[in-house]
């Protein structure tokens, strides 16, 4: 983008601070807060480092959030010295964060009462996915006010779609994440079926990559699990809120997501044992404990 913007980007966790390097590095003013230490990559760049989300809605004419769960959107946005105190007449708040769909409607109701703009903008792609830009962004709001940031969601992501109405990029996200949720499941049964039947995992993964079981889990996450490699691109705790999201949703619209149910119970069996911080393909553990027999291993 050839003209500077005056940027704000509140959550520098894993995926928020090469969220926000991606603006620094595309020339805009960013204006940043988070509660954690703030990276490197932040800290020794050109991002002006604000004393709060009030401080940088003041500052900003384009605010992003990404945090970690309802709660706290709603505390970055309306708690004291929160990001709505500092906003005015005109300006667009844009949450990244994955939260729940109804809160979603309600803050983007709050902002826009203000004379502001809102929209929810959830990602895919982990950690890799910020580094690279090439987040997938699945967009909820006006299409005039989408179609204003844009330009700087394509600094941050390659897929940009806009859903629908204020909570449907929240509602798109939630179904992205059941449907990761049960491909992780699927390739960590295969790839436990494979190994404990004597087969090379490694080998049947490659195999099976050409074929119409190929996905991205069974190429990324399928090679966390023969590799042993576990270190969050997504932690579990995460992913267990957005199955919450879904399950909490399916049962206000009263609907069954047996298999999401299912995926989550998994999830819960490793949180209980210590990997809640694991990366989301360590799912493949809670049927490694069940089976008595991890992936890998001479049968």
């Amino acid at each position: 983008m050839s003209t500077k913007l005056k940027l704000g980007f509140i959550g520098l966790g894993i995926m928020g601070a090469p969220m926000a390097g991606q603006l620094v590095k595309a020339g805009h003013e960013v204006f940043v807060y988070t509660r954690s230490k703030i990276a490197p990559e932040i800290s020794q760049s050109s991002a002006i480092q604000c004393a709060s989300p009030k401080n940088v809605a003041q500052n900003a004419d384009i605010i992003f959030t990404m945090v970690p769960d309802t709660p706290d959107v709603e505390l970055v946005l309306f708690s004291e010295n929160g990001l709505a105190e500092g906003l005015s007449k005109g300006k667009i708040v844009v949450d990244m964060s994955s939260i729940s769909p109804i809160a979603t409607k309600v803050f983007a109701q709050k902002i826009n009462a203000l004379g502001c703009n809102y929209l929810d903008a959830p990602v895919s792609g982990g950690e890799v996915g910020a580094k690279n830009a090439t987040l997938s962004i699945m967009v909820g709001g006006d299409e005039k006010v989408f179609e204003k940031v844009k330009p700087i969601f394509e600094l941050m992501g390659k897929n940009i779609n806009l859903v629908g109405g204020n909570g449907d990029g929240q509602t798109a996200k939630v179904a992205n994440q059941i449907i990761v949720a049960l491909n992780i499941e699927a390739v960590a049964e295969a790839l436990l079926f494979a190994s404990k039947a004597g087969a090379d995992p490694a080998k049947v993964r490659q195999a099976l990559m050409g074929g119409f079981a190929g996905s991205k889990i069974l190429e990324v996450h399928g090679e966390r699990m023969v590799k042993r490699t576990f270190d969050p691109g997504f932690r579990i705790e995460l992913h267990q809120k957005d199955l919450n999201l879904a399950l909490n949703s399916a049962r206000a619209l009263g609907i069954s997501l047996p298999n999401t149910a299912t995926a989550q119970e998994l999830f819960n069996s490793c949180s209980a044992h210590g990997g809640k911080a694991w990366d989301h393909s360590a799912m493949v553990k809670a049927l490694e404990i069940m089976a008595d027999f991890e992936i890998g291993q001479k049968a």
